[in-house]
């Protein structure tokens, strides 16, 4: 993208971009969309089940290890799906020329 201004306006930029240079650009959007998006929700997620679990073992401490066992599952349903986001996102990368 030689003879880019860096000082100017968004749409002087990408009327000099040809159409190649645009898909790409399209492209590398979409591939950050499903890790922005995946991450953060299995992290608000992750919070949420977290707290949730340490919530209910003070409240029955004798049922402590079946609430660990079963957020540590849960825990690796939750990653899977930044996981999956992630092969999604490497998909369009690869895959989406």
């Amino acid at each position: 993208m030689e003879g880019i201004d860096k000082g100017g306006n968004m749409k002087e930029i990408l009327s000099t971009l040809t159409g190649e240079q645009l898909s790409l650009l399209i492209r590398d959007i979409l591939a950050i969309l499903p890790i922005l998006i995946g991450t953060t929700v299995a992290a608000l997620v992750q919070g949420k089940v977290i707290r949730t679990a340490v919530e209910s073992m003070s409240k029955q401490p004798e049922a402590a290890g079946d609430i660990r066992s079963t957020m540590i599952v849960g825990l690796a349903m939750v990653e899977s799906m930044a996981i999956y986001c992630l092969l999604i996102a490497l998909l369009f990368i690869f895959i989406g020329k």
